[in-house]
């Protein structure tokens, strides 16, 4: 499993929070620590899916995504 810390933008409020919560959990592998307004941290499994992935997940629900330099 690996950790992934997610800076996102356009959130505003707990609908937002929960939007991305969900977008997150819709992709395989992908167990959701936290969701903040701005932020998200969550492991997932890199044989399932990659961080391209999951922030593309993000941006189809309509937020921008920072990913964390490598």
């Amino acid at each position: 499993m690996e950790t992934l810390e997610l800076t996102i933008g356009g959130m505003s409020c707990q609908h937002c929070v929960r939007a991305v919560r969900e977008a997150l959990e819709s992709v395989a592998g992908v167990t959701v620590s936290r969701v903040d307004v701005g932020h998200a941290s969550l492991t997932f499994d890199a044989s399932q899916s990659s961080a391209a992935i999951i922030a593309d997940a993000v941006t189809d629900a309509g937020y921008e995504v920072r990913l964390p330099s490598a």
